[in-house]
């Protein structure tokens, strides 16, 4: 495993959110969930309490969300995006001309915490991401894909 694979690259902005994330979850939504499962086991027996058996299957599903977002919060590399750059990299926005469709394509690199595919936004550790670090406009880059290879010409940076 390379070190990149143990660390998980985020912006500042993104660390807040998901220490606010965890914060709410162990509090309001734990706190929610205790009444929820008091308001079941006040319906009586146990054995054949469906509200209680689903509320107790949330609460395991809450505290898995939990562990994975501690997770990724002990595992986070904070970075900054650096806009000066005319390579491409965590924060940069790529202007890419798809050579197989000509499709004009806009990705901004973030962290996998952020990323969001169809609005744009690619995940830095994701196999396209990782092929475009570095590379200037003007540059072609070959990308391996489940469907084959796929040639992305970039045409500029920001």
């Amino acid at each position: 495993m390379s070190d990149r694979d143990d660390g998980l690259q985020m912006t500042r902005a993104d660390y807040e959110r998901l220490e606010a994330e965890i914060e709410h979850l162990e509090t309001a939504s734990r706190g929610e969930m205790a009444e929820r499962i008091k308001a079941a086991r006040e319906l009586g027996d146990l054995k054949e309490n469906a509200e209680y058996h689903d509320a107790k299957d949330a609460q395991a599903i809450l505290e898995t969300k939990i562990l994975r977002l501690r997770d990724q919060l002990v595992r986070a590399e904070v970075v900054e995006a650096n806009a000066a750059s005319d390579k491409i990299g965590f924060g940069s926005t790529a202007v890419l001309t798809d050579r197989g469709s000509g499709k004009e394509l806009r990705y901004t690199l973030v962290s996998a915490v952020d990323a969001d595919a169809p609005g744009g936004k690619l995940s830095i550790e994701s196999p396209v991401g990782q092929a475009l670090v570095g590379h200037r406009a003007g540059d072609v880059v070959e990308i391996p894909t489940p469907r084959g290879q796929r040639t992305l010409e970039v045409v500029s940076i920001s």
